[in-house]
């Protein structure tokens, strides 16, 4: 048997990490200024994070959610007070998707309606619901395809009018569009979208899967937007830091009952203890701030080189816009100057979304490697 040949590979073989570096097995130090598709948020094998686990581990590693859990109280505890939503409800699975299906789900018991409003460029997961509201159609099987989704344009206001009804369920739309190409939303579009869900009773999902654990300098993209209070929150990637952890923030009004919503490995005691030492790092080592420090400076350093279109997004979670297509630049940085960076659905996009520990030096190493590839390619073209 082999593994299932589904994944375009990078010539690099990981041994060790640690904070924002990788070490292959040829002793390489790579920068990661990918993180895994923004997972590593507090670092790679950060010590607290890694000395929690073994800890948890040598006690009890897993039990059913049939026992009582104290850590779980612990955990939604935190973070409500670090997320800002200390009223709201904690549901925790083992990935986004899953954490998009289970709001999904809420938001139709709630309502007893079906239909669901997606956007163009978004990207909510594989499973069977998320992968219906992601806009790829070369993922979606004919099985997934059932689902009462309609489409609607990302960002367009005007596109709004008449379409949100009594009709629907659910609108779900990304903090900041990550595959898309880290597209992030006017607070206009935002504070419409509120609006209109309110009107017809429709539950507002932001999916904060990738921009969310305080990746943009605030806890969650949306709380950039003031004024604007979703009534479901899917988390995953970040808040474990590695492990697989994923959730459902639920407002007030959507009340639990017996048997509603399951998970076997959700909420396990290593699951939990992942993510209350992520927020615990986070706030001793005011990652949110050093992330919205180095983002900042980063975009406006990469910005400044001649190649570059423009920049999006905030904080730690950029996009780098050239006027030619990427895969070259993003093969040189990985090949020649030994940094991890993403793609994007849009050809032309180079992703980046570093650990938030890393530092300025690293920064400014990056942005030199960038520097020195748009240099190399432009005299390439010249003489060519």
């Amino acid at each position: 048997m082999k593994p299932f040949d589904v994944y375009p590979l990078m010539p690099v073989t990981p041994v060790s990490a640690r904070a924002a570096q990788v070490i292959d097995e040829q002793n390489r130090t790579f920068l990661d200024f990918y993180g895994g598709h923004a997972v590593i948020s507090i670092g790679h094998s950060h010590p607290k994070f890694n000395q929690a686990l073994v800890s948890q581990l040598d006690r009890i590693a897993f039990y059913s959610n049939s026992v009582q859990m104290p850590i779980q109280h612990e955990l939604a505890q935190r973070l409500g007070e670090a997320s800002g939503y200390t009223d709201y409800q904690f549901f925790m699975c083992n990935s986004g998707a899953e954490a998009v299906e289970n709001a999904l789900k809420l938001a139709s018991f709630h309502t007893g309606r079906s239909e669901v409003i997606a956007f163009s460029g978004s990207f909510h997961g594989r499973t069977s619901a998320a992968v219906a509201i992601t806009d790829n159609p070369s993922i979606v099987a004919p099985l997934n395809a059932n689902h009462h989704v309609k489409w609607l344009p990302f960002n367009d206001i005007e596109a709004l009018q008449g379409q949100i009804t009594n009709q629907t369920a659910a609108v779900i739309v990304e903090g900041i569009q990550g595959v898309a190409g880290v597209c992030v939303p006017t607070d206009a579009f935002l504070l419409a979208l509120q609006d209109e869900c309110r009107k017809y009773g429709v539950q507002l999902i932001i999916d904060e899967i990738q921009s969310g654990c305080g990746r943009t300098g605030r806890y969650f993209a949306h709380q950039w937007t003031e004024g604007l209070q979703p009534d479901l929150i899917t988390v995953a990637k970040g808040i474990g830091n590695g492990f697989p952890v994923g959730g459902v923030l639920i407002a007030p009004h959507l009340k639990p009952k017996a048997g509603m919503l399951g998970t076997t490995f959700g909420g396990n005691y290593l699951a939990c203890t992942a993510m209350l030492t992520v927020l615990k790092v986070m706030h001793s080592d005011n990652l949110m701030a050093n992330a919205l420090e180095q983002g900042q400076y980063l975009a406006q350093q990469l910005a400044l080189l001649q190649g570059v279109e423009r920049v999006t997004g905030r904080g730690l979670m950029l996009g780098l816009v050239l006027q030619k297509p990427a895969a070259e630049i993003r093969q040189q940085l990985l090949c020649k100057h030994h940094i991890f960076t993403g793609n994007a659905s849009d050809p032309r996009v180079i992703r980046l979304l570093p650990p938030l520990c890393v530092s300025r030096s690293e920064v400014e190493a990056v942005v030199s490697a960038f520097q020195e590839v748009f240099q190399t390619q432009q005299t390439h073209e010249t003489v060519s």
